[in-house]
């Protein structure tokens, strides 16, 4: 089914404060709140709803790219909502404190014993800027943590636990004020329904253990600074049965010895001596991935004059072919001249029609401009 707008769902304008957006979101959690609607899924659904556009436009950066791309700007970024409202609880913990005084909770199941996802993680990678543009194949390390092999994520010996006192086993209390009852994690036992008497000696009572791991990672060409890869599932553990996060690949890239790069096109900065851009020349130019090739400087060619060069660009990342290469031309005038030198260009200045210290239009001026 198509996502609703943030902004209908909450019912405010697009220009709405932070203050503004949480009064229509207490609203809505209020009006569709599990505990006051028991067995709906419509409500479950809305309640849902409410809580994704409540996240989205309280973070000013995906706020930001909800504004420019809607829906699928957010698809892009990794935002996939809530899966349960077990998430959204432990998300807006102190949201619920906020508007009832205590935390939300969701009545029908223990909060402690629900499948939760492991946390996503960021990996920083450098890449040289032809690994950038024509893609590469990297294998990385780093450290996560994963389910204890010993208790499988139960924290405790095999004997280690006992029925929590507080509530009974239950692993939530309910809590009324006023109209308003909401079943709460127990203060407790934090919804586990059960304390750990024996910890788990491989993890200390943790539940995980830290795990070397090693990813390849495949870099598409046409990638450029700032592009994030998402690895899914190679994140750390989940809790109780749950999936394991994602890996963000953060990309850095170095800048080019010969080249800046605009999107898929790159641009080399070439030199030219006044009388090579007056007669006219080949030179050759370093390619991205390949051998030089030659280039024909027009005759009369000006400072900051530009050649194409189809093709030789960077791949597309998101379509056919590559860029262009671009070289632009800086005419070199001499600063120091000797006798002959200043003489031969005062005859060339005379057979143009030229007072070299004037400025009348001639020879000078057709190569460097006014």
């Amino acid at each position: 089914m198509e996502k609703r707008d943030y902004y209908d769902v909450l019912g405010v304008s697009r220009g709405s404060s932070g203050q503004d957006i949480k009064k229509a979101y207490r609203k809505q959690a209020l009006k569709y709140h599990p505990d006051r609607n028991p067995d709906s899924k419509d409500a479950e659904d809305k309640f849902k709803e409410a809580s994704e556009a409540y996240e989205v436009l309280t973070d000013d950066e995906k706020r930001k790219i909800y504004d420019a791309y809607g829906h699928a700007g957010l698809s892009g970024q990794g935002f996939e909502g809530f899966s349960d409202v077990g998430d959204i609880f432990s998300s807006f913990g102190s949201i619920f404190e906020d508007f009832f005084g205590f935390s939300g909770g969701s009545a029908g199941a223990r909060g402690g014993s629900r499948a939760r996802k492991g946390s996503d993680m960021r990996y920083d990678m450098v890449l040289e800027f032809e690994e950038a543009a024509f893609g590469v194949e990297k294998e990385i390390e780093y450290n996560r943590e994963v389910i204890c092999k010993g208790c499988n994520g139960g924290r405790a010996e095999p004997d280690g636990k006992k029925t929590c006192t507080t509530c009974g086993g239950a692993g939530q209390v309910r809590r009324t004020q006023g109209f308003f009852s909401v079943a709460a994690a127990c203060p407790t036992c934090h919804g586990e329904g059960e304390m750990i008497t024996k910890p788990c000696s491989p993890c200390k009572g943790k539940g995980k253990t830290l795990e070397a791991k090693k990813v390849s990672v495949k870099i598409p060409a046409g990638v450029d600074q700032g592009v994030r890869l998402r690895v899914t599932g190679e994140g750390q553990g989940g809790s109780r049965g749950g999936p394991n996060g994602d890996l963000f690949v953060f990309l850095q890239v170095k800048e080019s010895e010969y080249f800046d790069r605009d999107g898929s096109d790159i641009v080399y900065n070439a030199t030219v001596s006044m009388t090579q851009a007056a007669l006219g020349c080949a030179m050759k130019i370093p390619t991205l991935g390949g051998d030089p090739i030659d280039v024909q400087v027009p005759a009369g060619a000006q400072h900051g004059h530009r050649i194409t060069v189809a093709g030789e660009g960077i791949p597309r990342l998101r379509g056919v072919g590559r860029g262009d290469l671009y070289v632009d031309l800086g005419v070199s005038i001499p600063t120091k001249l000797n006798k002959e030198q200043k003489e031969l260009l005062q005859k060339l200045a005379e057979l143009s029609g030229e007072n070299a210290h004037g400025k009348e239009s001639g020879f000078f001026n057709k190569i460097f401009g006014d």
